[in-house]
């Protein structure tokens, strides 16, 4: 996940880029991240291109595809259940738990306006 934080950030980068970002914060070693991004490259995550002798990688994926990848793996599917296990371990403030309702409240007027389209 740390590695397509980068790419995220960075838009392509080599191995160099991410680990000059990550090593400080992760302490990952240089061929631990070549590694990974090749693991990543082979699943389908990160795509790379060659520019000289360097391979530049870039995400194939975006945070929604992973969250939604996340849930249905970890959760099968069961939204109701990572909310609550998140609402229960984590410290939200005032503010984090208001925009969660507002999300709530958007989500449910999309399906509502969804519901009213189909009929």
């Amino acid at each position: 996940m740390e590695i397509l934080k980068v790419l995220w950030e960075i838009q392509e980068g080599s191995v160099r880029d991410v680990h000059e970002r990550l090593s400080q914060s992760t302490g990952l070693h240089f061929n631990t991240i070549q590694t990974q991004l090749r693991i990543m490259d082979d699943k389908g995550l990160v795509k790379h291109r060659r520019d000289g002798r360097t391979f530049l990688y870039a995400p194939l994926c975006t945070r929604k595809q992973i969250s939604s990848r996340f849930v249905r793996k970890v959760y099968d599917g069961a939204v109701g259940e990572l909310v609550l296990n998140m609402l229960s371990s984590e410290t939200l403030s005032d503010d984090e738990l208001a925009e969660l309702q507002s999300m709530i409240a958007q989500a449910r007027a999309k399906k509502s306006r969804q519901k009213k389209r189909g009929q």
